[in-house]
């Protein structure tokens, strides 16, 4: 790693109060390309547009989606602006270029069929992690929060009489999220059943205050929900491709189609911009017009 991108990955996580995670996401993006420019002879002071489209070409025929490559020219527009403050640069060349525009996938989400059979198919399962998988299935479906903030939760974050979860969400604001009566039952009988046995299985001798923990008593990981979603679709016989975020997008998508305000689920969700919600009105549309097509006697004449 040079001192010039030391020294930037100091000020993101000293000034700007970056995560861990962001900061190494801006690491690996600008070491890209050092890689790229080292290969072509070049240095960081010898950047110029031609280089930048020429860079991106090459990710873009190697497979880097359209998003990817805007998230890397963001990072490198971001690292030779503190370039050009430090005056190592006189200019920054990636001023001058535009992101490629990325396709506008919508969301996949889960029928609530699909949903209730998951539960349902779950909740008959009797192995010893029952009733953890069940609790996580129903809070993440219930709430639409994320991952990330599905393992940090506390047992002191958690208000079961007035069935509300005290969030810390991106950028480490708080936002209050309410559950259903179903995810505090699960829950409930997570912590009164299960949790105390796994605890006692944690050979370590600190306490762990996450709600949630692995099968060795310890704090549950995000990749670690990733696996137990997996191996919820094997027990079950369920395979929904599932994935935390599928029930962050499902949760949002079904509160909208039964009558939600949309900055009330922006709230919930925890998003920065109304913008990042709007994405489910297209959703709610295409499911609506879907189910016109098959139900409207005229949309079939032609």
């Amino acid at each position: 790693m040079t001192k010039e991108l030391n020294d930037f990955l100091e000020e993101l996580a000293l000034v700007n109060k970056y995560s861990s995670k962001t900061i190494d996401a801006y690491r690996r993006d600008i070491e890209k390309f050092y890689d790229y420019i080292y290969k072509e002879g070049y240095d960081f002071t010898d950047v110029d547009i031609i280089l930048i489209r020429n860079f991106l070409s090459i990710e873009l025929s190697n497979g880097i989606s359209k998003r990817s490559c805007q998230r890397r020219l963001s990072s490198l527009r971001h690292y030779f602006s503190f370039l050009s403050e430090q005056k190592l640069i006189t200019k920054n060349p990636f001023l001058l270029i535009s992101s490629p525009k990325k396709e506008n996938k919508l969301p996949h989400v889960l029928f609530y069929e699909q949903v209730e059979k998951l539960l349902n198919e779950n909740s008959k399962r009797s192995d010893l992690l029952k009733d953890r998988d069940q609790a996580i299935l129903e809070l993440l479906y219930g709430s639409g929060i994320r991952v990330a903030e599905l393992v940090n939760i506390t047992r002191q974050d958690i208000d079961f009489r007035n069935r509300t979860i005290m969030i810390l969400g991106k950028g480490k604001k708080e936002r209050l999220v309410p559950i259903s009566k179903t995810c505090l039952v699960s829950m409930q009988n997570y912590e009164k059943n299960l949790r105390p046995i796994l605890l006692s299985k944690n050979q370590d001798e600190y306490n762990v205050e996450n709600f949630f923990l692995n099968a060795k008593g310890k704090k549950l990981t995000t990749r670690g929900v990733e696996y137990i979603l997996k191996d919820v679709e094997t027990k079950t016989g369920c395979f929904l491709d599932l994935h935390p975020h599928l029930f962050r997008h499902t949760f949002a998508t079904h509160l909208l189609e039964n009558g939600a305000d949309l900055r009330v689920i922006q709230e919930l969700l925890g998003h920065e911009s109304l913008n990042a919600t709007q994405v489910y009105t297209h959703v709610t549309t295409q499911a609506m017009k879907h189910q016109y097509e098959i139900a409207h006697p005229r949309s079939k004449k032609k």
